[in-house]
């Protein structure tokens, strides 16, 4: 038998955040997938701007920008005429509060890719072929059969797919509703005759069928309507019949697709577990939640439910925090969770309906909301609120990245670059924090909070972005996730000291 602390069951972009934060972290993890090989296929091809936050945290943001595009035009066509072009993000440009304001094109395979490497930067590696059989809990952990090693964790997290196994075992369901929309057909496959520029786009009353560039490579995905056998039912997609869509619905000579490399069909599912928790096991992505891919929020999702997971995981393990803060997982991602169902199918509508009309397409469901930068906890027990503000972000809120200058040697600095790591940080704005400060970090011996001054023997706030992005003459605690946990007066350090010792 082997022991760890963790075991991560599935290794797509959620386990891999999940496995590569704890890793960094100093937790002893292990990653395993039942694949025989690592998915090739651009289930998903797209990163919202918050996942790319995220990425900066973890230290992988550089390697994912260079695999990806942005400002991807949509071009709209009536066979080979362009009806329409747009731009779903023209005109957004990084400010200092936001600097990823665009969404990232960038298939899922290479997601997973990047990703592997900044697990292996830890030491760590994906164990492929390696299925979960059976597990079951005791007082300390989880006994778990993978192939025939059984394998001793104190934690099990299951995000291992929409057929997940973790899921089965612990008795959850996903509950809900399969709405009735037509099946997907999509693929990985190149194409001659089109160019790199855009994603093309074709709606008709026969059908539908959209090629969108992968960038760093030579193909496109294709998402497509499936062609029909003589009663009606859906035939499994293959590059000839892809062709065959393709020729029917657009009609564009000189078009021809080659080199399927991967196929599948999708079938619209609103669902959801009623618990993300049972014991020492949690679920995690698509093995909680299901549902339309308006807004392409599924890869996201659950890259951010890894992401809130992963450092109470640390914490607790760590000997930091009690196992109680590992409540608050359920407690703040179940919400999300909620939402996520409902605004995707409130965007898949608005798709559906654009589509009907001359020049419209998937460009209809951008909404801010997507951007999955305004997700906050106001309702969570880890959201303090002592300090009644006009200004700044509230308990809960995602904390804004803002310009700042060392006032020693003046070399530009930013509130991500203090953010970034496993700890707490505290932000004291004002000369009347510096007290405030000094208490708790000399109460504080665990390294768990960095505190920093922005004002006069501090940090010097560049142009007044901090000042913009938070106000002034606050204490401002954020989480390891990047949220803020707790606004307090200049003067409460012994609040935020006692927040600290809470968890």
């Amino acid at each position: 038998m082997t022991q760890t602390d963790v075991l991560v069951v599935g290794a797509g972009p959620t386990g891999l955040t999940l496995a590569g934060d704890l890793a960094r972290r100093g937790v002893a993890v292990r990653l395993v997938d039942r694949a025989q090989e690592f998915a090739g296929g651009s289930r998903g091809k797209g990163l919202s701007p918050r996942s790319l936050e995220v990425f900066d945290d973890l230290g992988v943001i550089d390697r994912m920008l260079a695999s990806g595009i942005t400002h991807l035009p949509h071009r709209k066509y009536r066979g080979a005429e362009v009806i329409a072009e747009v731009d779903p993000e023209a005109g957004r440009v990084p400010t200092p509060d936001i600097p990823y304001p665009i969404g990232l094109k960038i298939p899922q395979w290479r997601v997973e890719q990047l990703l592997r490497e900044r697990l292996a930067d830890f030491g760590v590696a994906v164990e492929p072929g390696a299925e979960l059989r059976s597990f079951s809990q005791h007082a300390d952990g989880v006994t778990a059969t993978i192939g025939e090693t059984r394998i001793e964790a104190r934690y099990l997290v299951g995000c291992d797919g929409g057929r997940s196994t973790v899921r089965r075992t612990l008795g959850l369901s996903l509950r809900g509703h399969t709405p009735d929309v037509q099946l997907m057909a999509v693929g990985d496959v190149e194409v001659d005759g089109l160019g790199r520029d855009a994603w093309h786009q074709w709606f008709t009353g026969d059908g539908v069928i959209m090629l969108c560039p992968l960038p760093g490579t030579d193909a496109f995905q294709v998402q497509a309507s499936h062609e029909l056998d003589q009663d009606g039912s859906p035939l499994e997609p293959t590059l000839e019949r892809f062709q065959q869509t393709f020729d029917r619905i657009a009609g564009v000579p000189g078009v021809r697709l080659h080199n399927l490399t991967w196929r599948s069909s999708y079938r619209v599912n609103v669902r959801m577990v009623d618990r993300l928790r049972v014991g020492r096991v949690f679920l995690a992505g698509d093995a909680a939640h299901v549902h339309p891919i308006a807004g392409g929020l599924g890869m996201n999702s659950g890259i951010q439910d890894a992401y809130n997971l992963g450092w109470k995981l640390g914490l607790v393990l760590g000997g930091d925090a009690t196992p109680g803060l590992l409540d608050t997982y359920e407690e703040e991602r179940l919400p999300i969770a909620s939402w996520l169902l409902d605004i995707t199918s409130e965007r898949l509508n608005v798709v559906l309906d654009a589509i009907k009309e001359k020049g419209g397409g998937v460009d209809a469901v951008a909404t801010p909301e997507l951007t999955q930068l305004m997700l906050r906890y106001p309702w969570s027990r880890l959201s303090r609120q002592t300090e009644d503000r006009s200004t700044g972000p509230r308990a809960g809120d995602r904390a804004p990245d803002a310009p700042l200058r060392d006032a020693a040697t003046g070399a530009p600095i930013r509130l991500f670059d203090l953010f970034r790591g496993p700890h707490f940080t505290l932000l004291g704005l004002g000369a009347r924090c510096a007290p405030a400060l000094g208490v708790v970090e000399s109460g504080l011996e665990s390294g768990v909070v960095k505190p920093y001054l922005v004002g006069p023997g501090g940090l010097l706030d560049d142009g007044g972005h901090v000042a913009q992005a938070y106000g002034t003459d606050a204490l401002i605690l954020v989480r390891p996730d990047g949220h803020v946990g707790m606004v307090a007066h200049p003067t409460e350090a012994e609040s935020v000291g006692d927040y600290l010792r809470s968890l």
